[in-house]
């Protein structure tokens, strides 16, 4: 049967809200906001070599992510995600990392990476994705990529379908490889490749983390709330994301572009 060229009024409304999640401005907005300061002055607090630890941080995190937190997902039941447990989670591991600063974001970045790619899976599910299936294993680490616009974006188009146009090779070539080998080794240079597209823009969303954290006002308290700003940010990313991508099976991936565009 062939798919509908038009969305009915009560799907338009979904990508509608979906849209609003994934192109409202992200963390650092909403650090300001709670600060109630500009998030550079986090920046200035931060050691010389924050760049350097940041960097492996998120790379390491993604890697530990990608092989541990879609296999706790083992049955295929369509049911709300469980956003509040995983946000209450990841909190008591922003709590360590604000009582230590920068130094405890190697150790505390995977565990909360882990935790919100399970989140996201989550909502993956609950969209209707398989998550058992490797391309959604993959579909959620797109997430974190999403909401961390790069100064060399064109403005003029969407943040979220040009970051999925900039993933897309990095994903088909990791699929084909995770589908021969049947795991996702992270030497592998396909693997390789698709972690450093994603760092590259998750590293943007986890130095204004850091940056955050590293007001001195901030301590164990405060670190809580920042994991879960964090948390939340990349909560709205999956949900729109996997709404795009539920649309884009029932309706054709061309049909909902054009109709998310002229939203």
């Amino acid at each position: 049967m062939a798919k509908s060229q038009t969305l009915t009024p009560e799907d338009l409304a979904t990508l509608k809200h979906a849209k609003s999640l994934l192109e409202n401005p992200g963390l650092a907005a909403k650090v300001t906001n709670l600060l109630g300061a500009p998030i550079e002055k986090g920046f200035e607090a931060l050691p010389d070599n924050w760049r350097e630890k940041v960097t492996l941080a998120t790379e390491s995190a993604l890697k530990k992510a990608l092989s541990v937190a879609v296999r706790t997902m083992t049955d295929g039941k369509v049911e709300p995600p469980n956003d509040r447990w995983h946000m209450l989670a990841v909190g008591v591991s922003g709590a360590i990392g604000g009582a230590a600063g920068l130094a405890a974001l190697p150790i505390e970045l995977p565990v909360s990476t882990t935790i919100m790619l399970r989140s996201i899976a989550d909502i993956a599910r609950s969209e209707g994705s398989d998550v058992q299936d490797v391309a959604t294993g993959l579909a959620c680490m797109e997430v974190f990529a999403m909401g961390g616009r790069s100064p060399d974006d064109d403005a003029t188009n969407s943040a979220y379908f040009a970051t999925r146009t900039l993933l897309a090779r990095s994903v088909t070539e990791a699929a084909e490889f995770i589908a021969e080998k049947g795991v996702a080794e992270a030497g592998a240079p396909a693997i390789a490749r698709l972690i450093a597209t994603i760092a590259s823009r998750f590293g943007i969303t986890v130095s204004e983390k850091a940056a955050a954290q590293a007001v001195p006002i901030i301590g164990a308290a405060g670190g809580a709330l920042i994991n879960t700003l964090f948390m939340d940010h990349f909560q709205n990313m999956a949900h729109g994301h996997f709404t795009v991508l539920r649309l884009e099976r029932q309706y054709g991936a061309e049909t909902v572009r054009l109709a998310y565009e002229t939203i």
